[in-house]
């Protein structure tokens, strides 16, 4: 059989068994989805609202949504807030964009818009376009142009049983604080490998709710956010992200969907894509260098950056030295203050060096972070963690992150309310950084209670927690 006979036949055998494998997992407990019922299919409706935060979030504001495919024009209006009903009277309608995805719930498009030109620190509300309808109106915030205090949440893994088991913490927190900046997602924010798995982009959108809609996103391509092609030779990102998470762009080439940043008022936020990076050194280097360049060029007073995995894992059986190998010495050459990832499904936070004494100083390298917000949940690796500071195993937890200009303040709350952890990065007017724990470091660390834990290495698989009624 010829070369391209073979190809072309595992090619055809590798999309028969990831049909099969889609199928199989669609109903296995990691969706509220019925088996047979087709409750995410596009409508004329707009739904899957989400604010994605530009380069300039002072001045500009993206907005994406997803209809059928009978509405062929991507339309928004948007005004500044109004105490008063008459919001149409004065719209803006701006045009933008579309994107068709097929899945298994059907044929979407995505669309896109972008408003420009807006003023600072001011309330807008806005709208989007359907078949003969609008969505209702929403309303944002843009950044100031000067360094007032901010406050975003941070959430690790969504990823398993997500409408389930992530929703109450991602409105948890914001039951519990003001209008945050933005929120930011470390990745794997749904379980996908193989196959399109529509329902878990739905139920990511569900969780959220008018919250995506009305406080704006930073997105981190997980793992998860890829598809495994060819027996996992070949990996692309789910057909869905790019069309509904439209990200500034700008990012080294071929890596310009998932490599980005973005300036809220003083603070630098850096997005990586470490699933690249560990599936190809060139990728590594390629965003090392981009890095580099970027933070070179940069004088804000505070960075932040955030990847999936993490720089030093907490969890049994997990290490990426590639990352330290490539992109840490960035790091710490250019004095990154914090860095936020996921993916170990456990909580864990330290510098590079371990701590000596209550108060450290920026020496001791950024302050890394590594959370969970969904169900899943692994084992942490030892209790003697070098690396880490602060661990927990099966606790769903949410971040509020307050930049201030001569401090950031962090905060780790569970689903219930509790407070876990909780630091501050201090800066003198050297630039110089101390971090002073709020939380004693020698607090007994939260261990897993499932008494039957299906694997040595894990608490929680994560989709075995969705039982169906008798």
């Amino acid at each position: 059989m010829k070369t391209s006979q073979v190809t072309l036949a595992c090619a055809i055998f590798s999309t028969l068994l990831l049909l099969t494998v889609e199928a199989t997992w669609a109903h296995e407990g990691n969706t509220l989805v019925p088996e047979g019922h087709d409750h995410y299919t596009p409508s004329p409706i707009p739904d899957r609202v989400i604010l994605m935060l530009t380069p300039t979030p002072q001045s500009s504001q993206t907005v994406n949504w997803r209809t059928n495919d009978r509405v062929t024009r991507s339309v928004a209006q948007i005004t500044k807030a109004l105490p008063t009903p008459g919001l149409h009277l004065n719209a803006a309608t701006v045009d933008g964009q579309f994107q068709a995805v097929n899945s298994e719930n059907g044929t979407a498009h995505y669309h896109s818009v972008t408003f420009e030109n807006l003023q600072p620190d001011t309330l807008y509300a806005y709208r989007v376009i359907g078949d003969n309808t609008w969505s209702e109106w929403f309303q944002f915030k843009t950044a100031s142009i000067d360094a007032k205090p901010f406050t975003f949440f941070y959430f690790g893994d969504a990823q398993n049983s997500v409408r389930s088991h992530f929703s109450r913490v991602i409105r948890e927190a914001f039951m519990r604080n003001e209008r945050p900046a933005f929120m930011l997602h470390a990745g794997d924010m749904v379980n996908l490998r193989e196959g399109n798995h529509d329902d878990e982009w739905g139920e990511w959108f569900d969780a959220g709710s008018f919250l995506n809609a009305m406080i704006p996103s930073v997105i981190v391509a997980g793992n998860h956010e890829f598809v495994d092609q060819l027996f996992r030779l070949k990996r692309t990102l789910s057909p869905q992200f790019e069309p509904q998470f439209t990200t500034p762009n700008h990012g080294p080439e071929g890596l310009t969907q998932t490599v980005y940043h973005t300036t809220y008022q003083d603070t630098l936020v850096v997005v990586l894509d470490s699933m690249s990076a560990l599936y190809d050194d060139d990728a590594a280097i390629k965003q090392a260098e981009w890095l580099d360049e970027v933070l070179s060029q940069s004088d804000h007073e505070w960075v932040i950056v955030s990847h999936h995995h993490p720089i030093h894992s907490v969890s049994v059986g997990r290490d990426n030295p590639v990352l330290r190998e490539y992109w840490q010495p960035v790091y710490e050459r250019h004095g990154v203050d914090l860095v936020l990832q996921g993916h170990d499904h456990t909580y864990g936070r330290g510098q590079s060096a371990p701590a000596s004494e209550t108060n450290r100083t920026i020496e001791n390298g950024p302050m890394y972070v590594v959370s969970v917000a969904g169900p899943k949940m692994y084992m942490v690796a030892d209790e003697d963690n070098p690396n880490m500071d602060r661990m927990a195993e099966e606790l769903q937890l949410y971040q509020t992150i307050e930049v201030s200009p001569d401090r950031i303040h962090f905060q780790a709350w569970t689903a219930a309310g509790e407070l876990y952890d909780a630091f501050e990065i201090q800066k003198d007017d050297e630039g110089n950084n101390t971090v002073v724990d709020l939380i004693p470091l020698d607090r007994p660390i939260h261990r897993c209670t499932n008494p039957n834990p299906s694997e040595s290495d894990r608490c929680w698989n994560g989709k075995e927690l969705i039982s169906l009624p008798e």
